[in-house]
């Protein structure tokens, strides 16, 4: 019998495949980037974790009585995520860039339109919905941080402290994906079954839109 996170992956195939194709992650793969792109890719990154521990509490504030177990694996996402936006600024400063700026500056439009929708889903339709978000980050995590990481450290010149995000999250997130596994295999309404296919597929395809809001680099077919 097909197991819903089996349900999750298969319905959400063509929107994932979108994403892997966005051209800033495929030169990414390759170490074909600048480091002014890679300091820009971090800066969106930066605006969206920084929403990462708001949008847990969010949803965890929004979940019925009834479904506990789900709002006690939400607690236990923001312990694990605490703080994860100060390593991007940590990464941007010791990769050349200028922390404090991107700490006080925006969004580029994709990002912001990206964390509106979670915050929508949460408030307005169904906060069970936010764990298709969670599929979606993490999953692409698992996929790409680690390898892009070294690809791009051996490619820029880069030292390991300049790394520190997406490092840290390719292996992190293994164990986090296993957790969402179990978690949402439990999850037996129908109701909250679609909300989260719902938002996972609207999100892989908001998230390639941040990726290709990322400016090139001048004399770069594509940059991440």
């Amino acid at each position: 019998m097909e197991t819903f996170f089996e349900k999750l992956t298969t319905a959400t195939e063509s929107e994932r495949a979108r994403l892997y194709c966005v051209p800033q992650i495929v030169d990414a793969m390759h170490g074909e980037i600048s480091l002014e792109s890679y300091i820009a890719y971090l800066e969106q990154a930066y605006h969206h974790v920084k929403h990462t521990v708001p949008l847990l509490m969010a949803a965890g504030s929004r979940i019925p009585q009834s479904k506990e177990y789900l709002r006690e694996a939400l607690a236990e996402y923001v312990q694990e995520e605490l703080g994860h936006q100060e390593w991007i600024l940590n990464d941007i400063k010791n990769s050349g860039g200028h922390a404090e700026q991107v700490r006080r500056g925006e969004p580029n439009a994709a990002t912001e339109m990206m964390i509106s929708y979670a915050y929508d889903t949460i408030s307005r339709n169904n906060p069970i919905g936010f764990f298709g978000m969670v599929f979606v980050l993490e999953g692409t995590s698992i996929q790409l941080a680690t390898n892009v990481a070294e690809t791009l450290q051996r490619s820029l010149g880069l030292t390991d402290n300049c790394f520190s995000y997406l490092k840290s999250h390719g292996s992190l997130d293994l164990e986090h994906m296993k957790f969402f596994e179990r978690l949402v295999n439990q999850i037996d309404d129908i109701d909250d079954q679609k909300a989260i296919i719902h938002m996972a597929k609207r999100m892989f395809v908001l998230f390639a839109k941040v990726f290709e809001s990322i400016p090139h680099k001048e004399g770069l077919k594509h940059v991440i």
